[in-house]
């Protein structure tokens, strides 16, 4: 019996030792401990890696890729032959103003031809002030008060636009300048203050065809364009 309690004794003085020495390498929770480092926790990827700047770090602009690249070389090449000047034109306004696309602006432009065509006939100066460069709103202004001075009344009724193509493209002083070949169609007759008539005819459709030129500014936030110059 002495022999097993002195065996007990020594073991439990040896546990007690050995805990002691456990304790001061390793030390005691505080509570305060940081959690074990888990790589796939939610928490810690949102962190970042240790060290990091907590929200100071600059995001470099993401590189448009070679994909969309083609892909609006591709909305392109679908209205202009690829190889010919006026696909290289094109190119080179779409790389100048990523927003651009040629089909969109061709529907765009036979909007804008329609109602320019139509405020002009009413004599809407509000409306084509909205539409036109300074220079060729006054052009159009002072025809509509020649022909008002003579008592004359224009009415015309758009039946549509048959084609409408993009000629020629260019980048000149931050300005993108775009002309497009219309084709309408137009029946307009024009009655002086008697009411006879003295130009055009109020029963045919005439065939109109023209070359206006659009512009807008590349550094303005508006999506606009304005007509800067026409030919028939």
């Amino acid at each position: 019996m002495g022999s097993f309690d002195f065996i007990t004794f020594f073991f439990l003085i040896a546990a007690v030792v050995i805990f002691l020495q456990l304790r001061s390498v390793l030390g005691r929770r505080t509570g305060s401990e940081r959690p074990p480092f888990d790589p796939y926790s939610p928490r810690e990827v949102s962190k970042g890696p240790e060290g990091a700047d907590n929200g100071k770090v600059v995001q470099l602009p993401r590189r448009e890729s070679a994909v969309e690249d083609e892909s609006r070389y591709a909305a392109i090449d679908a209205v202009a032959k690829a190889g010919t000047p006026l696909n290289g034109q094109l190119r080179a306004l779409s790389d100048a103003d990523r927003s651009f696309n040629p089909e969109d602006f061709v529907n765009g432009a036979k909007m804008a031809y329609e109602m320019i065509v139509m405020a002009f006939a009413d004599g809407d100066r509000k409306t084509l002030k909205g539409l036109l460069s300074r220079e060729v709103y006054e052009g159009f202004d002072a025809a509509i008060s020649e022909r008002e001075a003579k008592g004359e009344v224009v009415k015309s009724t758009f039946v549509g636009i048959e084609k409408a193509d993009i000629t020629h493209a260019e980048i000149k002083d931050n300005e993108e300048n775009i002309t497009v070949r219309i084709i309408s169609q137009l029946i307009s007759a024009t009655y002086d203050k008697q009411g006879k008539l003295i130009d055009g005819d109020a029963d045919s459709v005439a065939e109109v065809n023209d070359l206006w030129t659009f512009s807008r500014d590349i550094r303005s936030r508006d999506p606009n364009w304005k007509l800067i110059a026409t030919e028939n």
